[in-house]
Order: C-alpha cells, then structure tokens, then sequence
C-alpha cells in the first residue's frame, strides 16, 4: 500500500546530487506541487530527465528548479520554453545533453525494462551522431544510448486509491509508467485520493505496485484557476490581453 504523504515530506525523499525524472509535457500532466516544494526546499545538484523544459513564459513547473539553480544537469530534447536554462546552458552554467524527444523516453523505458541500450537510427546524419557511438546492422547505421534508471520520479494523476492504484485521463498519462518502472522511488501526485476499488482495474494507468508515495495536489478546479491566471499574466506581457 503507498503511503499518503505531505509535500514537504515528499520533497525530502530527493537528496543532494540525486537524479530526478517528471511526468508532464508543457504544463499537461506536471506535478506543480511537487516541483513548488522542491524548490522550496533548495535541494540541489540534481540531474534532470525531461523531454522538455516548461511551459513558455512565466518561469513555472520544472523551468522553476533552474531559475533556483537546482540543476546541474539536464537530459532531454530541448531547453527553448525556459529562459532560466538557456541563460545557464549558455553561460557553461548547467550540463545539457540534448536528445531526440522520443529517445529521452525510450532510454527511461529501457531503463525500468533492464535493457542494456537503446538503439535507434533517429539522428543519423546530424550532429547527435557526433557524440554518441553508433553500430550497423544490415546496412543500415543506428546510434546507441544508454538506457536511465532515476533515483526519484515525480508524476502527476487524476485520482489515487489507497493502494496507489493510478489514472490518468488522455495525454496525461503522459510517461508516467516509463518514469514508475526506472525510479527507485515513485512519488505521485493526485487531484483525488479514493478508496480502493473505485478505479476500475482496466482504467489503471500506473499500478500501485510501483507507486511508494501519494501526494494530495491541486483539485482540477484549482490548477484550471492556477493556469487561467498564468497564461492572462503573460498575455498581459505580450500586450495581448
């Protein structure tokens, strides 16, 4: 059974140097809460597995952690959306290791399965092949990464049971099941903690078998509230609203 936790008590689990993996995709399926505590907590070092770096705008969810210069380390396909991890990666500030979105979650899914690599010829032909070591299989070339195993995983749901049962509704499964299989601890959190039986089995996202910890975030009301006002305030400063 996952134990249901405070967010200053989830936040503690992640340790100095530790690396961390998140569920969301430009503010769909990101665990605000989470992030907000980890920031306020100031723990560093940190290597970051993420496709992508924030929403644009307004620094806000994972872009946080790098405007409180959290991270020393960043995997993932882009840095763009945050002016916090451009200014570091620019400055020789931060680590970056720039690859393709869907080898970011490949190589986390090889992690959770126990494979030795990802093998993939997306790449080829560009400067990514520069940096990584690459094999041919009949004739045709393929670029090797190493698979991610994380120390914590921070992902976001709609609804929790008691057992730590999860579901997520459309794209905001997001890749959290990816993240529960590579992490050694899986912090979830959730608009709604229910009791045991009210999802139904085939409506499991992440089973609760992977899920150590449960956190009670944002209802849906709240964080539509918390994005309304977000994307109003960066309208005003694009002078569109």
């Amino acid at each position: 059974m996952a134990e249901i936790i405070t967010v200053q008590e989830a936040v503690a689990k992640v340790k100095q140097g530790d690396s961390l993996g998140t569920s969301g995709f430009l503010g769909v399926s990101t665990p605000i809460e989470l992030i907000n505590g980890l920031v306020e907590a100031g723990t560093n070092e940190l290597t970051l597995v993420q496709p992508v770096t924030g929403y644009p705008g307004e620094e806000h969810d994972v872009g946080k952690l790098a405007e409180n210069r959290q991270i020393k380390k960043f995997v993932g396909a882009h840095t763009g959306t945050s002016k916090a991890f451009n200014k570091q990666f620019l400055a020789g500030e931060i680590e970056v290791d720039y690859v393709p979105m869907g080898t970011v979650v490949e190589m986390i899914r090889a992690g959770g399965a126990g494979l030795g690599a990802v093998v993939t010829p997306v790449g080829i032909g560009t400067l990514q092949e520069e940096k990584q070591d690459k094999i041919v299989r009949n004739g045709q070339e393929y670029l090797i990464y190493d698979p991610v195993n994380l120390d914590v995983a921070f992902i976001k749901a709609n609804k929790a049971d008691k057992y730590g049962n999860l579901y997520s509704f459309g794209t905001a499964k997001s890749i959290s099941v990816e993240l529960a299989l590579a992490s050694k601890i899986v912090i979830a959190e959730v608009d709604e903690i229910i009791e045991v039986g009210d999802i139904a089995p085939t409506d499991v996202t992440v089973p609760g078998i992977l899920v150590d910890y449960i956190v009670q975030g944002q209802t849906e009301e709240e964080r539509y509230d918390y994005y309304r006002e977000l994307w109003g305030r960066n309208n005003m400063l694009r002078g569109e609203a």
